[in-house]
Formats: structure tokens, sequence, C-alpha cells
């Protein structure tokens, strides 16, 4: 448990913290398995704005069809735009409760909320027993950046981390539950900290005029060794 390491951790998460509101766009390849044996690798964006306490926008397009999620203080909608189909559920009063309920009675998981909560420090490093520093990068978001490595039973992660802004850049990660030890990384750019956010931004009116279906769980698509958010 290096004290570097979790000192870079700790200026991430403190500078993500700190902000009332954040957009940035996750691009993440999630490697499956094929019968050649090789992975195959999947590629979905998340364009993501977020307020605190309780709000959250995900526009996903990728390698299959879109997908929408908005979380507005109240409620909280998942919009299928290619099938006109709309989830709307009641939403926990707090973004980290909206994310587990979504989680659990939906499978709806976003790889970047442990970045989303109030506090990041204490979700990343919840359970870590490896914790160290690599190096230094300059080729990551073509910023500088201080590599860093954690680990807890669950997941092995490594984690890009800006020298000058603090901000993670990239985070790549094996879970210890799979066998095939298929890699999932997740770059993270376009970061706005604080940025205005524009009256109904986290809504949509032509997902609340789709067609309705169960916000429940379908078959289950999280990724091998995907964890709950936070509460």
């Amino acid at each position: 448990m290096e004290a570097r390491a979790l000192d870079l951790l700790k200026a991430s998460s403190a500078r993500l913290a700190a902000s009332r509101s954040l957009a940035f766009t996750a691009t993440v390849g999630y490697e499956y398995p094929s019968r050649l044996g090789p992975p195959l690798l999947y590629t979905v964006r998340y364009e993501v704005l977020m307020q605190r306490p309780d709000r959250l926008r995900v526009i996903t397009p990728g390698d299959g069809p879109a997908s929408q999620f908005f979380l507005n203080g109240t409620t909280m909608m998942a919009f299928s735009p290619e099938r006109n189909l709309v989830a709307i559920e009641k939403a926990p009063p707090t973004l980290e409760g909206a994310l587990q309920a979504a989680f659990k009675r939906a499978d709806i998981y976003f790889p970047f909320t442990d970045l989303l909560v109030a506090d990041p420090y204490r979700a990343m490093t919840e359970g870590v027993f490896h914790a160290f520093s690599i190096g230094p990068s300059a080729i990551v978001g073509g910023v500088a950046t201080d590599m860093v490595a954690i680990a807890n039973k669950e997941v092995f992660l490594q984690i890009w981390i800006g020298v000058n802004d603090k901000l993670p850049r990239r985070i790549r990660a094996v879970y210890a539950a799979d066998p095939l030890r298929l890699r999932h990384q997740m770059d993270l750019t376009d970061w706005k900290l604080d940025p205005a956010v524009s009256d109904g931004a986290f809504d949509s009116p032509a997902a609340r005029a789709a067609r309705r279906m169960p916000f429940q769980r379908p078959t289950p698509l999280a990724p091998r060794g995907a964890k709950q958010p936070q509460r």
C-alpha cells in the first residue's frame, strides 16, 4: 500500500467530489470470448452529464442499439430511441441510491459510477489491499499522467491520472471472478467541471412519449465481475 499511489487517488477523488456538476465522455472497450479463443472487442461510448445531488444524463451510442438514461431527482428513465420504448421508475432521493436501484432492478450498469458518487476515494479503495505507483505516461489523453495500480479481491485496476488537473484519463480493469481474465478499458475525455446546466437537461419529452415497458431486470448484460454501485 504505497502512500504515493493513495495520495494520487485522493487528489483525483477530491477534484471530482468538489464539482457540483460534471460532464465527460467515457469510451469503453469490453472484451468478450469468441469460439476461436481470442476475445472479441465491443466498444461503447457514454456521454455523461451529472449534477449533484440527484441528477444524471447518460447518452449511449455503441456497438449495438443506442440507449439513454435520465435521472431528474424524482424519476429515472431508461429509453431506447430505436425501439421507442421507455421504462420509468420513481427514483431514490440521492444519485448513489438511484444508481444502486437501477442496477438492482434493471441491470443498468455504468462503469464510471465510482467517479460520480459523493466520495469517489472511498468507492475506489474499498477493500483494496494493493496500491502502488507505476510511473509517468505522456501518451494517454494527450496529457502528462501518473499511472497507479490498485487491487482488491474483486478487481485489478490500472488508472491514469492527469499530473496537472488530477482527472482520471484511463481506467483498465480485470475482474478476479473472470477465469478468462478479459480486459475492460475506459478512456475518459472532454472533461468539464462545473459546466452550466440548462433547464430540462435531465429530462426527455421523446422518452416520456414513448411506449412504456416495465423497469425490471432483462437478460443480464453487465460485465463479468461488475460490482453494485456504492450506497
